[in-house]
C-alpha cells in the first residue's frame, strides 16, 4: 500500500468514523451508506486502501451493529466491502472529465451492480456455513435485496458527484 500523508490520513479516518457511525445509526435493514463511501474513497485514494477501508468498516461494524453480531458471515461481508472499494479504484480512471449527468448514471447502475455483488457474496457465504442451497438462501433473502440494490442505486445516483467534489473541494483546501 502506498503511503499516505498525514492529510489522506485525517480524511481516511474522518470517513471511517463516519462510515462506522451511520451504520451504528438506526435505520432500516440493509439502507446503508457504506458502499458509497466506500466507492467514493477507491475514486479518491485507489483501489486497495479503499478495499482495506470497506473491509475495516465491516469489521468494526460486525461487532457493533444494532442488528447484533455478525458472526462467521463477518468474512464474507469484509469481503464483500472490500470489492466494491477496489471498483472504485477501477472507476477512478473513468471519472476524470466526465460531465456530471453521465456519471450520476454511470454511478447508479455501478451501485447497483456492487450492491447485488455483495448481496451475492454474502449470500453464498450464509449459504456456506448453514449447509443450505445457494438458491434457497437467495429465495430467503430476495427482500433485503431488494431493498439493499434499490436503495443503494438512488444513493450511488443521486449522492456519489455530491460526495467527491465536497472531498476535493476539501483537498484542495
Amino acid at each position: 500500500m502506498p503511503s499516505l500523508t498525514s492529510r489522506q490520513v485525517a480524511l481516511f479516518s474522518v470517513f471511517a468514523a463516519m462510515c462506522i457511525g451511520i451504520q451504528l445509526a438506526p435505520r432500516p435493514p440493509n439502507v446503508e451508506f457504506t458502499s458509497l463511501i466506500t466507492f467514493t474513497m477507491g475514486v479518491f485514494f485507489g483501489s486497495l486502501p479503499a478495499g482495506i477501508f470497506g473491509a475495516l468498516v465491516m469489521f468494526v461494524n460486525g461487532f457493533l451493529s444494532p442488528w447484533g453480531f455478525a458472526g462467521m458471515i463477518m468474512p464474507f461481508q469484509m469481503a464483500g466491502m472490500f470489492v466494491v472499494g477496489v471498483a472504485g479504484g477501477v472507476y477512478k480512471r473513468y471519472v476524470a472529465g466526465e460531465r456530471a449527468g453521465r456519471l450520476c448514471v454511470e454511478a447508479a447502475v455501478l451501485g447497483a451492480f456492487l450492491t447485488f455483488i455483495y448481496d451475492v457474496i454474502t449470500n453464498s457465504g450464509t449459504a456456506l456455513l448453514a449447509g443450505r442451497a445457494i438458491i434457497l438462501t437467495f429465495f430467503m433473502g430476495i427482500a433485503m435485496s431488494i431493498v439493499h440494490v434499490f436503495s443503494n442505486t438512488w444513493f450511488f445516483g443521486f449522492a456519489f458527484l455530491p460526495l467527491l467534489r465536497a472531498i476535493q473541494r476539501f483537498w484542495k483546501g
